[in-house]
This record gives C-alpha cells, sequence and structure tokens, in this order.
C-alpha cells in the first residue's frame, strides 16, 4: 500500500479550514504565520511557497519577510525581535538553511518558544525529550499521523531510523518512542546497516541521498517512510532515499517521493501554527 500524503494532507486541511473559518467571530482574527526567507536557494523558495498555498488553504494569515543574502546576522536577530514583540503574530518560521555567516543556532533561540512553529527551539525540545507539552517538529510529527491513518500499529513494533539529524532523525525517534516503539537509531557509522534494517517492522529514513535504501536492505513486509528529498543523478527526477521501484514490491506500506511526507510536514505546520494561535488566546 502506497502512502499519499498529498491525499492525508489534503483531508486534514479541509478540517482545519473549517475550525479556522469559526476564529473570526470568536477571537477576532485568525491565524498570523510568518516566514523568512533569506536568499534564493531554490528548494527553500519552493518551500516557502509551498508553506505560502497551504496557509491560504486552511484560512491562515501568511506574511513571507524577503530578505537578500547578504543580511546581517544582527539586522536578521533584530526582525525576529520585532515579530516576537508583535501581538498580532502567532509564529514565525525562519526557512533553513542560512547563509553560512549566520549563526543557525542562535537564530532559533532567537524566536520566542510561544510563537516556534518548527519545534526547533532548544526548550521545545527539551520539552519533547521530557514528556512536556510542546510544540513538535513537523516532519516527524506528520510522519506519525501517516502511520496512524494507515492503521500501522506502532507499539510492540521493531522501529529503525537512518539518520540523527535533530530536524527528523532525533525526534522522530523520540515520537516512536513514546508510542511504544522498540527504536534502533542508526546513521553512517554504523556497522552492518543491511542487517539491522532488515529486523525493521517500521523503517524511517532521513539521510538525503538518493537510493540509498535498496531492496535487500529491507525485510519482507515492513513499512517503509522515506523522507529525502533528492534529484535522480541518472534522469534529474525528485527521488527519495529509498529504491522505491525495488522496495515497494516488499513492502506493506510505503511513502512515495514526491507527494509523501513532503505535503504532511507543511500540513503539520499548519497545525502548529493554530495550537500556538489558541494557545496565546486561551492566555489572553
Amino acid at each position: 500500500m502506497i502512502i499519499s500524503g498529498k491525499e492525508l494532507s489534503a483531508k486534514l486541511k479541509a478540517e482545519m479550514a473549517a475550525e479556522v473559518a469559526t476564529f473570526g467571530e470568536k477571537y477576532g482574527r485568525v491565524p498570523h504565520l510568518v516566514v523568512i526567507l533569506v536568499g534564493e536557494d531554490p528548494g527553500s523558495v519552493s518551500y516557502v511557497t509551498g508553506k505560502a498555498k497551504a496557509s491560504a488553504e486552511v484560512g491562515i494569515r501568511n506574511t513571507t519577510i524577503r530578505k537578500p543574502e547578504t543580511i546581517s546576522e544582527a539586522e536578521l536577530l533584530g526582525i525576529i525581535a520585532e515579530l516576537n514583540a508583535d501581538a498580532e503574530v502567532d509564529g514565525i518560521l525562519v526557512q533553513l538553511p542560512l547563509p553560512k555567516h549566520i549563526d543557525e543556532d542562535k537564530v532559533i533561540e532567537a524566536i520566542d518558544k510561544a510563537k516556534d512553529v518548527d519545534g526547533f527551539h532548544p526548550l521545545n525540545v527539551a520539552a519533547l525529550w521530557q514528556k512536556q507539552p510542546c510544540t513538535l517538529p513537523c516532519t516527524p510529527k506528520g510522519i506519525i499521523k501517516m502511520l496512524k491513518a494507515a492503521g500501522v500499529g506502532i507499539a510492540g513494533k521493531e522501529a529503525v531510523v537512518i539518520g540523527r539529524s535533530n530536524i527528523v532523525g532525533l525526534p522522530v525517534s523520540k515520537l516512536l518512542l513514546d508510542e511504544n516503539a522498540t527504536v534502533t537509531m542508526t546513521h553512517s557509522r554504523t556497522r552492518n546497516l543491511p542487517e539491522v534494517t532488515r529486523r525493521a517492522d517500521i523503517l524511517v529514513v532521513a539521510i538525503g541521498r538518493p537510493k540509498f535504501v535498496t531492496a535487500d536492505m529491507v525485510r519482507e513486509g515492513a513499512v517503509v517512510i522515506d523522507v529525502g528529498v533528492n534529484r535522480d543523478p541518472e534522469t534529474g527526477k525528485l527521488c527519495g532515499d529509498v529504491d522505491f521501484a525495488a522496495v515497494e514490491p516488499k513492502a506493506s506500506v510505503i511513502t512515495p517521493v514526491p507527494g509523501g511526507v513532503g505535503p504532511m510536514t507543511i500540513c503539520c505546520l499548519m497545525e502548529n501554527t493554530i495550537e500556538c494561535f489558541l494557545r496565546r488566546m486561551g492566555r489572553k
């Protein structure tokens, strides 16, 4: 079975749109997401466009602040400080990666934790690991939603995650653990990786290497979640970290690239923006 993130996200966005439609009357305004884009990285530009489109579908107000690659760190931090202080802004997202001369950690830390829709602020990350209420990172949150929508039981299963990034690998491992999976984290230094991945009932791949996972690395009937977005070196087309054509016949459930995890990430960003808005409204 192929899980279409596109279809699932369309359903969830329609539900969110119905909810947001009631906010004008209840709260006097709708949630407001501000996205900061530095430079013209083609991947980043396309993500930011996708976020604006999803906001329009859900009825969220979206502002995109575009700045040249030459912006100083101080100026960027100044913009964030203004947005933190703006009562009409509910969510702030700085599109990564940033140019080399800007310290990403410093920028993420500067965002008000209550407006951190990406879930990357150190205090949100700490809360995730301590099982405290927090904003969950969008991609891992989307992955769990996809597994549940496909009827995949997570409790008691062997889950293997390839990749240990702060954005996907680490948080998705924690969310799988919270769902009572037995989780193994693997990475570039793991010995006998195919031996480890063949044990997986659920395999999550997030390393950014085109078609890295081949059929011999996957056991019959496994659930395969492909987070990678790469260009196939042979065809130039978008492809994932999994060799889809080879692995799909063996997998019981698999996500495609494009149209799999990507749309769910943006969908969860919309959900996080609504959550931040409602928490702020509840505090007034």
